[in-house]
């Protein structure tokens, strides 16, 4: 019998990950995490080594543990799992997103636009260049969504580098 719990966004990253790639660890769940959507979706490492376990409660997950060497736990998605997520991908999403951003709410309070203009030019294109080469890459068959997410934040990233360049020409400097 499976527990009843309530999912989360982290339930959703797991069972998504889970249905992208198959079975996982929790450090392979926070490896994925870190080269996937961690880029646009915080949460502590923490959660991704809890909230497997969780989902196996609930029965949206297999949790198998490995009977000698390290012991570790493989987690895979069952058909309830898969159910789930497929019904939540299914929900539209009218909300937009929340940009939290430590520099904007900086330069809000008055931090001095050309010193943070400096440090987020530099921060920005190089979020930029990283997307761009990621963008370069073939991403032959599979699933479109992430080439869909990496292409708003390529967009979004070169809109950043735009604005803070025009914060550092008005502001006087060279750079």
């Amino acid at each position: 019998m499976s527990a009843e719990i309530e999912l989360t966004p982290t339930s959703y990253i797991v069972l998504g990950l889970l249905s992208m790639f198959g079975e996982a660890t929790p450090y392979d769940l926070k490896r994925m995490v870190s080269l996937s959507v961690g880029q646009f979706w915080t949460l502590p490492h923490s959660q991704l080594y809890a909230e497997p376990a969780r989902l196996a409660r609930g029965g949206f997950v297999t949790e198998d543990q490995e009977q000698d060497g390290r012991r570790r736990k493989l987690y895979g998605l069952t058909d309830r799992g898969r159910e789930s997520l497929k019904d939540w991908l299914g929900v539209l999403t009218p909300e937009p997103y929340v940009l939290r951003d430590p520099a904007l709410l900086k330069l809000f309070f008055g931090a001095d636009a050309r010193e943070l203009a400096a440090a987020q030019l530099e921060t920005h294109r190089q979020k930029l260049a990283e997307y761009e080469a990621l963008g370069a890459q073939d991403p032959g068959t599979g699933f479109r969504g992430p080439w869909l997410a990496l292409e708003l934040g390529t967009r979004h990233e070169r809109e950043t580098v735009e604005f803070w360049a025009e914060q550092l020409k008005a502001s006087g400097s060279d750079s």
